[in-house]
């Protein structure tokens, strides 16, 4: 692929096979989220309706039913004890992270395709858990990635494949927010361990880099180093308020990231090859711009109206399309839980302030 069809082609769905049919979902968990981000990308999506909103409180679920339209708004246990199965055929699982074995369990147990929040679990005991109940199931398990729809990040992946910057020899990432402005509430789950897992700025932000990456690359991590530490008191339980990290991916290729939850906001993922270099600046907060250098030519791929709502209409959608044909999912759960067995190994490198091998390979 060379650059100028990839500007041509930046909007296309090149994943989609089927226009026909809807997906009926039921969202369980409705934070912030669910409610101002992915229920308006439903109602924009061409494959997918929300008819039920899962809380645990009555009144918010149904509330907030009859404000989008949705057939129904049930507590947790309703859910648990299958009410009003017959109304939707999939769930999308935005709760905080050590809920989603559970819910995905019910789903199991109730025949419904499931389309999971990354990071797929707390820990990766519970991930393989959760992975391992979807497969007895056979239902169809996706890891929530809405890098791997997003038309820029898309484009990048066909430039490194075409060969645009040679070969791929460095990545570097960053990702960083400042959670305690965006919630105000030190006791917040993204700070409880209890419920993030094994930390905050890694678990739920280092993720995007390390696995925008791997989908990029199509490479995987074989070793981990890391440093870590927290110093504002809202950060005591968990061990990475500011954190660095660097894989070696296959075939040597280096990634270098920073996440921090205590910062300016910033993204970016920039890969360095022998001809050329690619970097999605910003990158994975429902904005993505494309810049693109080779020896003279300086390009820039942006589509300024693509932000977080388009991200998750084409994740559901892509789950839908997946649904409705039976084609072969990617991010499944199994390529969720390879993320969960890497980041484990980047908080035990920074534990244990050395190195430590990932073997992907064997641990599936």
């Amino acid at each position: 692929m060379d650059l100028g069809t990839g500007l041509e082609r930046y909007t296309e769905r090149d994943w989609q096979t089927t226009t026909e049919g809807t997906v009926r979902l039921a969202l369980i968990g409705l934070g912030w989220w669910t409610v101002d981000v992915a229920i308006p990308a439903i109602e924009d999506s061409d494959l997918c309706e929300t008819t039920v909103l899962v809380s645990s409180s009555t009144e918010k679920a149904q509330n907030l039913a009859d404000e989008h339209g949705a057939e129904r708004g049930l507590t947790y246990d309703e859910y648990h004890d299958g009410v009003a199965a017959d109304e939707y055929d999939a769930v999308y699982v935005g709760t905080p992270n050590a809920y989603h074995l559970e819910h995905v369990e019910t789903a199991a147990a109730l025949d419904k395709a499931v389309l999971c929040e990354k990071p797929l679990e707390a820990t990766v005991e519970r991930a393989e858990k959760l992975v391992a109940a979807a497969e007895e199931a056979d239902i169809p398990l996706m890891t929530a990635y809405r890098m791997h729809t997003e038309p820029a990040v898309r484009r990048a992946k066909e430039l490194v494949e075409s060969g645009f910057i040679g070969e791929p020899l460095q990545v570097y990432g960053n990702n960083t927010q400042p959670v305690l402005e965006m919630i105000p509430d030190p006791d917040q789950w993204r700070l409880n361990p209890d419920v993030t897992g094994y930390g905050t700025s890694v678990m739920d932000l280092g993720i995007y880099p390390i696995n925008t990456a791997r989908f990029v690359l199509e490479r995987d991590p074989v070793d981990a180093s890391a440093r870590m530490r927290s110093e504002h008191e809202a950060f005591a339980d968990v061990p990475d308020e500011f954190a660095s990290f660097t894989l070696t991916l296959e075939g040597g290729i280096l990634l270098s990231c920073t996440a921090s939850q205590n910062a300016q906001t910033d993204t970016h993922l920039k890969i360095i090859g022998t001809e050329g270099q690619l970097e999605l600046s910003p990158a994975f907060h429902g904005e993505a711009t494309l810049h693109v250098s080779k020896g003279s030519l300086r390009a820039e791929i942006e589509e300024t109206d693509f932000e977080a709502t388009e991200e998750m209409r084409e994740e559901f959608d892509y789950f839908a399309d997946r649904v409705l044909t039976g084609a072969e999912i990617l991010p499944d759960g199994r390529h969720g839980l390879d993320d969960m067995r890497t980041i484990r190994a980047i908080y035990e490198a920074a534990d244990r302030g050395e190195t430590v091998e990932i073997d992907l390979e064997n641990e599936r």
